[in-house]
């Protein structure tokens, strides 16, 4: 299959046009028009620094739904404890960029500046989102991503401290799921996500729930509110172990 060489109109191919690799296309811009464009559609961008912006939809699709969140028996214990603090948009920048540290350790980050920078203009838009964890006063985890309608995007996760990132994606989704949220979008396969419940979906099931979802009101804005009912909610919302 072809790939698509975007222009400066704001205008994607179809999804489903995509290369077998999930490649759909290249070029454009990381502006927020675009960016909230390519959620709505099923495409996000993921790229290393040097190469042009490159724009996926991989098929099948790696998804959580807030339902099916998976806790288990040690991580239990990790909330019963009180390990850590669970904020909510109080560091993005620092969540973002500890995420690019954790991948640049391993190798090459695609968390570029402009990737950066352009993740940060969406938070100011009230349209991304962080999560921290916190020991003591310790940025210990975290992880970020984009939220329309009833859709969470999730973009990358860290961890300074074992479990920290676990324990904020469980309080995350334990809290939209409160807020009725239909589904977390991890992307890409990892076997750490599957681990917490995530699995494989057809791509047409995946932008089907996006069209029926993607549009409906949402939380835009600064998520801080969203502490207090965290530390309100989160004790009986989070399933029983399977």
């Amino acid at each position: 299959m072809p790939i698509f060489q975007l222009a400066d109109d704001l205008l994607f191919p179809p999804a489903e046009l995509a290369s077998p690799s999930g490649i759909l296309a290249i070029g454009g811009d990381l502006s927020p028009e675009r960016l909230i464009l390519a959620y709505q559609k099923g495409i996000f961008p993921w790229y290393l620094e040097g190469e042009p912006i490159i724009w996926w939809s991989p098929d099948p699709r790696f998804v959580l739904f807030p339902e099916e969140i998976y806790v288990s028996r040690s991580m239990r214990q990790v909330f019963k404890k009180g390990t850590f603090t669970i904020t909510y948009d109080l560091r993005f920048r620092d969540v973002v960029e500890n995420c690019r540290q954790s991948r640049q350790d391993r190798g090459n980050s695609w968390i570029t500046n402009d990737m950066l920078e352009a993740y940060c203009r969406l938070h100011d838009l009230g349209y991304a989102h962080s999560v921290e964890a916190w020991a003591g006063d310790v940025l210990a985890g975290g992880l970020y991503g984009v939220s329309l309608g009833s859709c969470f995007f999730g973009e990358s996760m860290f961890t300074r401290l074992s479990n920290a990132s676990k324990a904020a994606l469980i309080t995350l989704v334990s809290v939209i799921r409160e807020l009725s949220f239909t589904i977390v979008d991890c992307q890409v396969y990892t076997d750490h996500l599957l681990s917490l419940g995530a699995r494989m979906i057809p791509r047409k099931e995946y932008l089907d729930l996006l069209a029926a979802n993607v549009h409906l009101p949402m939380m835009r804005g600064k998520w801080g509110k969203m502490e207090a009912f965290a530390r309100g909610k989160t004790k009986t919302s989070i399933l029983p172990i399977s």
